[in-house]
């Protein structure tokens, strides 16, 4: 195949435009596509509010940007570090960090921080945490807001395995109210609300391609767990509020706003990987999101005929290992992943038509299977919108320095 180093006209092509002066790897946010998404996720929410869930951006500038539209309030940090740095750099000032901390750094921080610790609230599920917490503050420390994490997953059996996530032992309501109790009667701690993220529905897409089978069962659990959870959560809460006032009783993600939201117990939704619309929302049936999020490679030689090979671009996500895991081409069409190299550190090779009216130097635009993982290996994001005949740039968490693991 020929060499040349011309790139076919595609001035009507808004990333292409916008880019041009780049040099790929680079990653851009169409911000049309952002906003709307952002906006179809606060008409699911049915009025109850979503506060932001910042592990699926990753980037300080798309996490205000969803704050500052109306339906949003507050946000679902990752890890203790990274609210205290969300905290200080002004971001939000309601930060509810989702999974538990060992981090004795950051809890020392929190402990000196007298601003900080009214606004973030660390998640529990076991005295155990609350032990680890006294043993690194020592006798006497500042109050500390602590979240309940239920365990919402559904056991189809009641000895059997349970389906959803591995998260909490928190499983029925007296359980909960016990360290409910437990939490009041500890100097030090102040129980703030209580979360459960029911990964079985919000994160396991209903609409497999090409699995009409596996498609109508997971359905069929789903909405087994939601009536089964509707009920065992409401009474928890309620339990709970028998002993303290709750500030607010958090629930759901992206994939599931619809369920969460008609469950009168729970106050506020939690969202973020809907508004990028990664590929494993392609599997739902309720909601589509639109690709805010893409990332484009250089195509840098052909193998064969119909395959050209990207330069770089393994940017697998986190999960199980399997094929919806990797990235998928988007652009030009009719592009897929080789079964024998998938998407490689150093180059990924695309196969298809397209492939033979490719050139050195085009690029291949690509979605990650997941919201905020790409931040991770980009130091920044290119703004597009079709009004600007360039980009704004904006840093991602690892353009400013910050890894939280």
């Amino acid at each position: 195949m020929s060499g040349t180093l011309a790139r076919p006209d595609s001035g009507d092509d808004l990333y292409e435009r916008a880019t041009a002066h780049l040099d790929p790897p680079f990653a851009v946010v169409d911000l049309t596509a952002f906003d709307a998404n952002a906006a179809d996720l606060v008409r699911r929410a049915s009025g109850v509010p979503i506060r932001v869930a910042s592990k699926s951006l990753r980037c300080r500038y798309l996490i205000e940007r969803a704050l500052a539209t109306p339906g949003y309030r507050g946000v679902m940090s990752y890890s203790l570090a990274e609210a205290l740095w969300l905290h200080a750099t002004g971001v939000s000032d309601d930060l509810l960090v989702a999974y538990p901390t060992a981090d004795r750094a950051a809890l020392r921080a929190l402990a000196a921080d007298a601003t900080a610790r009214p606004r973030i609230t660390v998640t529990i599920d076991s005295a155990d945490h609350l032990d680890f917490i006294d043993a690194v503050l020592g006798d006497g420390h500042p109050q500390i807001r602590v979240c309940l994490e239920l365990d919402v997953s559904w056991l189809p059996l009641a000895h059997g395995p349970r389906v959803g996530t591995l998260r909490s032992p928190l499983r029925t309501p007296a359980q909960a109210a016990r360290l409910a109790a437990t939490i009041l009667a500890r100097p030090g701690f102040a129980l703030a609300g209580v979360m459960g993220y029911e990964g079985q529905i919000a994160g396991l897409g209903d609409a497999p391609p090409g699995q009409p089978v596996r498609a109508a069962l997971l359905r069929l659990i789903q909405a087994r767990s939601a009536a089964e959870l509707r009920e065992r959560r409401a009474e928890a809460v309620r339990q709970i509020r028998a002993l303290t006032p709750l500030e607010f009783v958090n629930g759901g993600g992206t994939g599931s706003l619809e369920s969460t939201s008609g469950d009168t117990s729970v106050t506020e939704l939690a969202a973020g990987s809907g508004l990028v619309g990664p590929t494993l929302f392609d599997a739902y049936s309720k909601l589509r999101p639109r690709p805010a999020l893409l990332y484009a490679l250089p195509v840098v030689r052909w193998p064969e005929p119909a395959v050209a090979t990207l330069f770089s671009g393994g940017y697998v996500a986190s999960g199980t290992a399997t094929p919806d895991r990797l990235p998928s081409p988007f652009r030009p069409p009719g592009l897929r992943l080789t079964r024998t190299e998938g998407a490689g550190e150093v180059q990924t090779p695309v196969r298809g038509a397209a492939a033979d009216r490719l050139r050195v130097g085009d690029r291949v635009w690509l979605r990650h299977a997941k919201g905020g993982e790409l931040a991770e290996r980009l130091t920044e994001y290119h703004l597009v919108e079709p009004d600007r005949v360039d980009t704004v740039t904006v840093p991602t968490y690892r353009g400013e320095g910050q890894c939280f693991g």
